[in-house]
């Protein structure tokens, strides 16, 4: 039994969604839909990417990851699906998947179904789902399209390193109200060497310690830690850390470290 995840910026409130499920179910009774999120802000490709790297590897080996993000028609733009570290991805090439992946896909091909035009504005429901369908069967990528040996390539402002200091940027608020940074862990533990740190960011504030759980401070108070993207997290237990300190994607927070 195939699965096939979803990732779009379709939304709950129109018929998007419903249709794109319809045609995949109708050409692969037996798939297993799991909904990864339908709530990525339109057209937002780093979002949905943020979401999408933090979710796959937990899937089992072989599911097919389609990808709804800035999909609809564009002559510009080519479809492709690629394996990457036995996961199978879908979606238009539009830089989305530089921005998942670790590294270069292990094989890539642009999708070579021909378009249905009655679907041609919604490509998703068509050449997408027919593509996902052929490879959750057990299908390869030379079923569903001709070699690529490269993707779009799209680059995400990097944390700045100094010396004594390392400044990084908010790339997602959860639906918690966490922020969480650009700053991995791996980075801060090569910049910090054990050496105490002080983080700064909006309105003066400060956090001198790094927590383990979010409960490791009183309810109210705020706290820093690595969560499960580890990236660097701001996080309120118990509150909105976005809201009630005023936080929010590409704000600055830069980290001081002692002599």
């Amino acid at each position: 039994m195939g699965i096939i995840t979803l990732t779009t910026d379709l939304g709950h409130k129109d018929f998007y969604q419903a249709a794109l499920k319809g045609s995949i179910i109708s050409q692969f009774p037996a798939v297993r839909l799991v909904d990864i999120s339908h709530d990525i802000p339109p057209f937002d490709i780093q979002y949905a990417a943020f979401v999408l790297k933090n979710a796959y590897p937990y899937f089992p080996k072989k599911t097919v990851h389609l990808i709804g993000i800035d999909s609809v028609f564009n002559q510009d733009t080519r479809y492709l699906a690629l394996l990457h570290k036995g996961h199978y991805f879908v979606g238009a090439d539009n830089g989305i998947f530089s921005l998942i992946l670790d590294g270069l896909p292990e094989e890539a091909v642009e999708l070579n179904i021909i378009q249905d035009l009655k679907y041609l504005h919604f490509p998703l429901t068509d050449i997408f789902a027919k593509a996902a369908c052929v490879l959750a069967k057990g299908g390869g990528l030379a079923d569903v399209g001709d070699p690529v040996d490269k993707v779009v390539d799209r680059t995400l402002v990097q944390p700045v390193v100094e010396k004594d200091s390392l400044r990084g940027s908010v790339v997602f608020v959860d639906s918690f109200g966490n922020v969480i940074s650009n700053i991995s862990k791996e980075l801060f533990n090569k910049v910090q060497r054990s050496r105490n740190f002080t983080l700064y960011f909006r309105r003066n504030e400060t956090i001198e310690q790094m927590s383990w759980h979010y409960n490791d401070v009183p309810e109210g108070e705020k706290l820093c830690l690595f969560g499960i993207s580890n990236h660097l997290e701001i996080a309120i237990n118990k509150g909105n850390a976005s809201g009630l300190l005023g936080l929010h994607k590409g704000d600055i927070i830069r980290l001081e470290f002692g002599k």
